[in-house]
């Protein structure tokens, strides 16, 4: 468009080219005009459009814009003209050299005034669009939904009177005179290059929901943050070449060299023979049933599938989200996973997936966790290209003249890559915060909480979620507090129409209806919402489809069951009392008590094992492990492993890796002489509850809920095909961690009649840590049901799954014996107390306060931000409940020399070379709650550390050459079998 049809003269002209919007510093050595920014930003949007958008995505912005094909050209304009705010004195004057240029050509403030005040341009660019909006004509409605776009595209959305420049600025920051005038002239000139006729031609049709206004947040966060990257938008410093072919054309250069993608575009739906081809079998009917449930969802909705462990749940979802993913234009999935370890084996599982999907899917597969560098899979993928490795660990600096706010523009520059990974996905996508735009994700359920929390950039993660199907696996492990983050998560993507797909093997009934229920809040933009009408199923396996009806008229449920794909087991369940001390009791009493119950387990393992077989056994904390562990080690030598929380990340990985080559499917496991070993036993914590695809020919657990022994029972006898010795050729589980009430152990050996009797009469003392743990309620009603096990029989397992998790979990005094009643009733009360307060503690962190969840804008959502940069680091104790923990990196130093722990010199103080990096990091280790305040105070990087991009924030916890150190007045010392080992200070 011509500078005439603008009514641009010559002066407003001069001044456009003086306007910058990145300095020489920020764009390769020459500025870069304001206009040529926002041309490039819109750029990279039509780039997005054609190669990285969602069908759903699209297909929301034509209906938003107002019809087939429009929906790209306001997309591009939406991204583009989020930098307007910087054609203000606020920003120009930042950089001198360039307010120099801006006062020459005719533009001008007070600059003793304009200093003492700060405005961000963020929200200068609502405060300008909103009053040229409303001047060209936009109702209040399509003004209301657009400008907290551009007020929060760093970070942040403020509330509507956080827009206005300070008053005693008297207009020195916004701009009196011609910068009004200069204003409007960026922003027409900026729509009339898009091809609109003007403000008014871009008017959205209708307001799209909250949820999607943050998606589309996200992507204009992201279409910016490509456009800031010098290597491939340096500067332009005349007006002349400021034009939007020329930007496409570095717009186009800079996708291809970043190696960016989407996922599969758009999906047909898989016919009835895709589940062979995918996984190589027949579906079994719960997987079958499960497939058939997403076809007849007529709207995105949410997926309940709850079957046994081991029945498949994972494939049937998988299947299902490319069902749900055709039927409804998403372009990618991300699964969630409720813990680092059993992220990693899924990592692989969705890997062959995708490869059998698309060619090439496989590939852009990410993994997301803290830890991932160290799954050997994922380190494979993106070592291969140039700082692949390192990419994750960057992260942009603030912008001296107050350019980035505080974000991650540049990501990688600087350090060397930035194009596609040689066998994974695309650099780009592993800078910080940026994880979920990855167009496949397996990473923790912690992924989701994050973009549930009301932190800075929110959006992006709102963006990597919208346009995917979402999978969510053993969803009844998150508590009180995380459920929380996980209702308000599934709030916004029930609103943002994500088909959402949640797997349990043990899900109480209250939880499934909570579930549903704020999915189908979210879609109905209702601040309450509870599905009363929810059909419960008849039988176990079992799927519940629910989804909002397409005219309005409410929720449609469909709720099916079927057998599952093999026989019920009859698991014997037997008792195993142990002496359990008061508080009260001495340290001598203590651990007295923790040795007469570790030689209880050692001699029932040494009858037990004696022909033969592989034992599982689960203890409720870390030093009750290492204790049986010791004991163990006399008696059975090597034929015993280690695995808990407390080992160091290194050894942990490949223990845990061991662990399952060697107990694991026999496909898995090889058989032969490296295959299952004809006797082990494996002393593990919680890690060994879910996602762990181990086969235990006996099983001795702590007394833990009732959901989560059903999740251990789940690791017995969970394979076909595996030789047992005939002694335990009948699946049994041995519960212990409780005691009589009396501290009077019966005489006799485990099973039957005998030890069941140390549940009768008054309720049994519970282990101080389990409670700690659990709550005493859940325990009590948990030891009544094993105790009714143990005296009539055992349990069908899973067929007596969904009966046994709804006992436990409901109020019914019938479950306990009548001398329990009062003792359950109390214990009661104070669950109910702490689950409230926990409760309440999350609701202060969620993305939306109560009384906002029908809110039609993204005005004021930061209304009071959590503190920190909104990384993953930072969320980790906002969406998990307790006192914060701290991670330190374990080093050992010998006569003045430091070295890792397996005895690698390292610098003389502490440099690491690139060969001993992964050997370092491998030494990190995660200490309890207790001493993280020490560490804050005490421990720093090593001094070599302090340049390394991987090192320079890790605490070192230095041992002597004994391998121990002192730490908050308790010794410390670490044990290559035991892992970190405490214990009391003498004196």
């Amino acid at each position: 468009m011509s500078q005439e049809a603008l009514g641009e003269g010559p002066d407003l002209v001069r001044m456009l080219g003086a306007l910058w919007g990145k300095s020489a510093e920020k764009a390769g050595g020459r500025k870069n005009l304001l206009l040529s920014h926002l041309l490039d930003t819109a750029a990279v949007a039509e780039r997005m459009w054609d190669g990285f958008l969602a069908p759903s995505t699209r297909e929301l912005l034509d209906e938003v814009a107002g019809g087939d094909g429009r929906g790209r050209s306001f997309f591009a304009w939406l991204c583009g003209v989020h930098d307007c705010g910087k054609a203000t004195p606020a920003f120009q004057r930042l950089w001198p050299e360039g307010a120099h240029g801006v006062r020459a050509a005719g533009l001008g403030w007070h600059e003793p005034t304009a200093a003492k005040y700060r405005w961000r341009h963020d929200c200068a660019g609502g405060h300008v669009l909103r009053a040229l909006l409303a001047e060209a004509g936009w109702r209040d409605e399509q003004v209301a939904w657009v400008w907290p776009l551009v007020a929060g595209h760093h970070g942040l959305f403020p509330r509507e009177d956080r827009l206005r420049p300070p008053v005693k600025a008297r207009g020195q920051l916004s701009g009196v005179e011609r910068w009004p005038d200069v204003q409007r002239a960026v922003v027409e000139r900026f729509t009339g290059e898009l091809g609109f006729g003007g403000l008014a031609e871009v008017a959205p049709a209708r307001v799209p929901p909250r949820a999607a206004q943050l998606h589309l947040s996200g992507l204009v966060v992201m279409a910016d943050w490509i456009a800031s990257d010098e290597r491939h938008f340096p500067g332009v410093d005349e007006l002349d070449r400021v034009r939007l072919p020329a930007a496409r054309e570095r717009a186009e250069a800079a996708w291809k060299k970043l190696g960016l993608r989407g996922g599969w575009g758009k999906l047909a739906e898989p016919g009835p023979g895709s589940f062979e081809e995918r996984f190589g079998q027949v579906p079994r009917p719960s997987q079958a049933m499960v497939v058939e449930a997403a076809r007849q969802m007529t709207a995105p909705g949410v997926l309940v599938v709850e079957a046994p462990m081991g029945e498949g749940k994972t494939k049937a979802a998988l299947l299902a989200a490319e069902v749900l993913a055709a039927r409804f234009g998403a372009d990618g999935v991300f699964v969630g996973m409720p813990t680092q370890a059993t992220s990693d084996p899924m990592f692989s599982q969705v890997r062959q997936w995708a490869d059998q999907v698309g060619e090439g899917l496989a590939s852009q597969v990410a993994l997301l966790h803290g830890k991932r560098m160290f799954n050997r899979e994922w380190r494979r993928l993106v070592e291969g290209s140039a700082g692949g490795a390192e990419a994750e660990d960057r992260f942009g600096g603030v912008d001296e003249y107050g350019d980035c706010w505080d974000d991650d523009p540049y990501g990688l520059q600087g350090e060397g890559g930035g194009g596609a990974a040689a066998l994974g996905p695309a650099q780009w996508f592993l800078g910080a915060k940026r994880g979920l735009l990855c167009p496949f994700v397996v990473g923790t359920i912690d992924q989701l909480l994050f973009a549930a929390t009301r932190t800075k950039h929110v959006m992006l993660r709102m963006a990597g979620l919208a346009g995917k199907v979402v999978v969510l696996d053993e969803v009844h492990a998150a508590d009180v507090y995380m459920s929380q983050f996980l209702m308000e998560g599934l709030r916004w993507l029930g609103q943002a129409g994500v088909p959402v797909v949640l797997l349990s093997a043990t899900l109480p009934p209250g939880q499934r209806r909570d579930l549903v229920s704020a999915y189908l809040a979210g879609a109905a933009s209702r601040e309450e919402y509870t599905a009363r009408e929810l059909p419960a199923p008849d039988g176990y396996p079992s799927v519940t489809a629910a989804w909002p009806a397409p005219d309005g008229s409410g929720a449609r449920f469909s709720v099916a069951d079927c057998d599952g794909w093999r026989a019920d087991l009859a698991v014997a369940v037997e008792l195993l009392p142990e002496p359990v001390t008061g508080r009260s009791a001495s340290r001598e009493e203590r651990r007295a008590a923790q040795e007469t119950a570790d030689r209880k387990v050692a001699a029932l393992l040494e009858r037990e094992l004696a022909d033969g077989g592989c034992a599982l056994v689960i203890r409720n904390s870390v030093g009750r492990a290492q204790s049986l562990y010791r004991r163990l080690r006399e008696r059975f030598g090597g034929q015993v492993r280690l695995l808990h929380g407390q080992l160091a990340v290194g050894p942990r990985a490949d223990r845990t890796e061991e662990c399952l080559r060697l107990l694991g499917a026999p496909a898995q496991s090889g058989g032969g002489e490296e295959g299952r070993p004809s006797r082990l036993v494996l002393v593990a914590t919680q890690l060994a509850e879910q996602s762990f695809d181990i086969d235990a020919d006996l099983l001795v657990t702590d007394l833990a809920p009732i959901d989560l022994l059903l999740q251990r029972i789940g690791r017995l006898h969970r394979h076909g095909g595996v030789p047992r010795p005939e002694r335990l050729a009948t699946p049994r589980v041995v519960v212990t961690g409780f005691g009589p009430a009396d501290g009077a152990l019966s005489p006799g050996g485990p099973g039957g009649q005998t030890d069941a009797a140390a549940l009768d009469g008054p309720p049994p003392r519970l282990l101080g840590a389990s409670e700690f743990i659990y709550g005493r309620w859940l325990l009590l009603r948990a030891a009544a049901q094993v105790r009714q096990a143990a005296l009539h029989g055992g349990w069908r397992v899973p067929g007596q799954v969904p009966a046994l998790v709804a006992d436990g979990y409901s109020t019914s005094s019938e479950v306990v014996p009548s001398a329990w009643r009062q003792d359950e009733e109390e214990a009661r009360r104070g669950w109910r107390t702490e689950q409230r307060e926990r409760a309440e503690r999350a609701a202060g962190h969620l993305l939306t306060r109560r009384g906002d969840r029908e809110g039609v804008t993204l005005a004021g959502l930061h209304y009071v931000s959590l503190p920190g940069s909104g990384g993953d680091s930072d969320l980790d104790a906002v969406v998990r409940d307790g006192e914060p923990s701290a991670e330190v990196i374990l080093v050992v130093r010998e006569g003045g020399v430091y070295r890792t722990l397996s005895g690698r010199v390292l610098g003389v103080n502490g440099d690491v070379s690139e060969d001993l990096l992964d050997e370092v990091l491998g030494g990190t280790v995660r200490l309890p709650p207790r001493y993280t305040t020490e560490v804050g105070r005490q421990l720093r990087p090593l001094p070599g550390w302090l340049g390394h991009s991987r090192l320079r924030f890790s605490p070192a916890l230095v041992l002597d050459e004994q391998r121990s150190c002192v730490l908050a007045d308790r010794r410390l010392s670490y044990d290559g079998e035991l892992g970190l080992v405490e214990e009391d200070v003498a004196g």
